[in-house]
Formats: structure tokens, C-alpha cells, sequence
């Protein structure tokens, strides 16, 4: 199986979109489009293992909700 899901391009595009929300500003813009793609990633995943990138849909899962809420923590510990 290739490492690049190329042929999930949801699960490619939210595993991008979350690592975008990982900048300050940005982050609040891209995080919830990176949940989306990843859970249609992950759906597309489970109907057709052949397809692949389930690692990256997670990924876009998990670094969709970190990226805000971890940019939030940070803004709350200094102010």
C-alpha cells in the first residue's frame, strides 16, 4: 500500500488542513474543514480498505480538534 493515499484525496486534504490548524490564526480557519475531510476519509477508508489512507484521516481527526484547542489553552495561560 503507497504511504500517499492518493486515492483518498479527503483523508490526504484533512491530514493537510490539520496540520494548517497547528498555526496560531490559521488554525481557528482550517479545523473544522480538517475534521470534515478526515471523517469522510475515514468513512471512505472503511468501505473500500483498498483505497487506504486511514492513518491520515485520523491524523486529521485528532490534529483538527488539538490545533484550536491547544492554541486556545496557551491563549488562556497568558492572558
Amino acid at each position: 500500500m503507497a504511504i500517499i493515499p492518493a486515492k483518498n484525496p479527503m483523508a490526504l486534504i484533512g491530514y493537510y488542513l490539520g496540520v494548517g490548524s497547528l498555526v496560531p490564526v490559521l488554525g481557528l480557519l482550517v479545523a473544522l474543514p480538517a475534521i470534515i475531510c478526515g471523517v469522510v476519509g475515514v468513512v471512505k477508508a472503511n468501505a473500500n480498505p483498498q483505497v487506504g489512507g486511514m492513518g491520515h484521516a485520523i491524523t486529521a481527526i485528532v490534529l483538527g480538534i488539538v490545533g484550536p484547542v491547544g492554541w486556545a489553552l496557551v491563549a488562556m495561560f497568558l492572558l
